[in-house]
């Protein structure tokens, strides 16, 4: 049940990146590392992390990154 996964990203992700580590201060740069290809492992460590459905962290790093203000 392979599923790609593409975010809508409007930032770049090393700012995505900085901002969540902002909102989450438990998050770090290794639960952070993306891949490109390797979205759903992002996804999966992100949400054992959060403690989020899939959808929501998918929803979480799309508004992060079309938000320049969300973090703060």
């Amino acid at each position: 049940m392979s599923n790609p996964t593409v975010f809508r990203l409007q930032a770049p992700w090393e700012t995505v990146k900085e901002r969540m580590k902002e909102n989450d201060s438990n998050l770090t740069d290794e639960d952070l590392k993306y891949i490109t290809g390797k979205e759903e492992e992002l996804i999966q460590r992100l949400q054992k992390l959060m403690n989020r459905s899939r959808e929501q962290v998918i929803a979480y790093i799309e508004s992060i990154s079309s938000n320049e203000h969300l973090a703060g």
